[in-house]
């Protein structure tokens, strides 16, 4: 019991504060690729300690200690070979002291200011959009660096093979240690050239977290408050970017629905069912400030934009029956042409199927099938659902049941287990 409860511990401070640890072993290593191996290093102890000796009071601190010695040690090894080197020179004639790198005290104190824990993170995300990396590099690196996202996880956000997330990031790192990229957030020229990748990373941290792709939990309130808090650093750091502000927008105005989501018991709350009173109002005001923010900066909304606009109609309806579905489908049309994805068409079908009827729906989900989603849980449950509403309830059973063979969150299994037995 004592050992299952040391490694929930480490696990879930893990997820909360990997970020951090790994930015501030980079900004202390300058190195980040060691820090996050030291980081990993330093994980693995506590997997060890802690279910033994149980949780330190600090743990996010207890971390960083072992990651900081762990740097020591290293550079003490490096400092060693490099005079073991120096003394072959001298051996040979060549002279010469190639000097170790040790680190200062005011670096060692440098990795405990809370005052540069926001930077930190915010430098991680800018190092990890490279432009010497793909863009696939990027978004994988930062999910699991920033995000703390594991292989499997970020492979099922991107719809490739886990091998493949692996792979790259992999190849990051080696592109980030050979091109020797500083540990710092880069100057305004350079964050306007990374700015949609940075953009990216933050909305896949939070669409994790929103709806976890495995575990037990259907919200992972930590990462998505980490994406929200990103957002925000963002908004401050290029304030006129209204790319910037649709993303905020978006953010607050999905994570205002938090509180309704799930019951008491954890289980999912569909949208239909949420007890609207219990959406967050300032969370609205917020997303809705944001949005009004996007439109007065920039000359028409962009996709995050567009996005927060379609999350403004559902927090404004007082019910699913009163949403302007129209209007929703509408702007899915137009976001649908600015930046075209499976996803988006498959969310356009869900509102053609409230605006005018399964139906007309029907149709553009069948046009998914062979594609990225095709071995999704999202495109059989939506057409689970449309089946069942036309009353084709063998065929929706069909879907329903793959939905939730291929569904790796537990809480949205139970919600396909329940539509199963509700068609008897």
């Amino acid at each position: 019991m004592a050992e299952h409860t040391g490694r929930a511990a480490v696990v879930a401070i893990w997820r909360i504060e990997s970020a951090r640890i790994v930015g501030a072993l980079a900004r202390y290593t300058g190195d980040f690729a060691l820090a996050e191996d030291l980081a990993q290093e330093a994980l693995a102890e506590a997997l060890v300690t802690w279910p033994r000796d149980g949780a330190p009071r600090n743990p996010a601190g207890w971390l960083l200690t072992v990651g900081r010695r762990r740097a020591i040690d290293a550079f003490r090894r490096r400092s060693a070979l490099d005079e073991r080197y120096a003394a072959l020179a001298r051996d040979l004639g060549e002279g010469g002291v190639v000097s170790g790198r040790e680190p200062n005290r005011e670096a060692e104190d440098m990795l405990w200011d809370p005052d540069r824990i926001d930077d930190d993170v915010l430098a991680l995300i800018f190092i990890s959009c490279h432009p010497v990396l793909s863009r696939e590099a990027r978004l994988a690196l930062t999910l699991r660096v920033v995000g703390g996202l594991t292989s499997d996880e970020i492979a099922k956000a991107g719809l490739v093979p886990t091998a493949t997330v692996q792979a790259r990031i992999t190849r990051a790192k080696k592109t980030l240690a050979a091109a020797r990229v500083p540990f710092e957030v880069p100057s305004a020229r350079e964050r306007a050239e990374r700015l949609g990748s940075v953009l990216s990373v933050i909305y896949l941290i939070f669409t994790e977290g929103s709806t976890a792709s495995s575990g037990d939990e259907l919200i992972r309130f930590e990462l998505a408050g980490e994406a929200q808090r990103l957002a925000r650093v963002l908004a401050r750091l290029v304030p006129n970017e209204p790319e910037v502000y649709g993303l905020l927008a978006l953010l607050e105005l999905t994570a205002a629905r938090f509180p309704a989501r799930t019951g008491a018991d954890g289980e999912p709350v569909l949208l239909e069912q949420q007890d609207r009173r219990r959406w967050d109002r300032a969370a609205i005001r917020r997303g809705r400030a944001a949005l009004a923010r996007a439109e007065q900066v920039g000359r028409g909304l962009g996709a995050y934009g567009l996005q927060a606009a379609i999350a403004e109609c559902h927090a404004v309806a007082a019910s699913v029956e009163t949403t302007s579905w129209e209007r929703i489908v509408l702007i899915y049309e137009a976001l649908g042409r600015l930046a075209p994805s499976p996803v988006v068409e498959l969310n356009r079908a869900v509102a053609v199927s409230m605006a005018q009827g399964p139906a007309a729906a029907l149709p553009i989900v069948d046009t998914l099938a062979v594609g990225a989603l095709a071995n999704s849980h999202l495109l059989s449950s939506v057409r689970g659902e449309l089946l069942t509403r036309l009353g084709r309830t063998d065929e929706a059973r069909t879907e329903l049941e793959r939905a939730a063979q291929l569904c790796g969150n537990e809480r949205e299994r139970t919600v396909l287990r329940r539509k199963l037995a509700a068609l008897g």
